[in-house]
């Protein structure tokens, strides 16, 4: 932490914490990072006072309580990775049962919309990384939710600007209440296909 924020001197950074589960956790993280803080300031180091403290929201704990997340924090980011695995108790890199690990799953929808009406809720940025925020076929739906900040790999940029220059969003706000409305992945999916076309 010392040497983050002592490098915050030099440019902009944030710091994101990890797999937060519960509140008491994300005061821990915080209560190191103000002692950190003091220590550098007893030494007379320079680091950016305001530095901006966020928090990964990747377990379904932290979705179902990220407004709580969100008021402690200056911005949330949503790993989707990590989201859907937990979610469904998926082990991507297993073969045998990566087959289930479903982004579209109504679940996993109803979190990241959550974490981003909490974000909304309390004037707190909210970003989605993991290969979600980089797949075009989902860029509308994310859009619809109200999502405004996408974390991807570089590759990914050009195809994600062209679904977002090419979006009405308030129409796609109605089409993204009803697929957070299914229950069924695979009614879903016709509904996702048209939201695209």
């Amino acid at each position: 932490l010392r040497a983050i924020l002592r490098a915050s001197h030099y440019g902009q950074i944030k710091i994101l914490i990890p797999m937060l589960s519960t509140l008491s956790e994300l005061r821990q993280a915080k209560h190191l990072l103000e002692r950190a803080k003091r220590s550098l300031r007893e030494e007379g180091v320079p680091f950016d006072e305001g530095i901006a403290v966020g928090g990964m929201i990747e377990i379904p704990a932290a979705a179902l309580k990220a407004d709580a997340f969100a008021r402690e924090l200056d911005f949330l980011s949503i790993g989707t990775n990590d989201l859907i695995q937990y979610t469904l108790a998926i082990d991507r890199t297993d073969d045998t049962v990566a087959h289930l690990y479903q982004p579209l799953h109504p679940a996993v929808l109803q979190l990241i919309e959550m974490t981003i009406r909490a974000g909304e809720k309390t004037g707190k940025p909210v970003s989605v990384c993991g290969e979600m925020a980089g797949d075009p076929r989902l860029t509308r739906l994310l859009l619809g939710f109200g999502l405004r900040q996408f974390s991807m790999h570089p590759a990914h940029v050009l195809s994600i600007k062209r679904q977002v220059l090419q979006s009405d969003v308030p129409r796609l706000a109605t089409a993204a209440r009803k697929i957070l409305a299914s229950s069924e992945i695979e009614r879903i999916e016709p509904l996702l296909h048209k939201l695209n076309h």
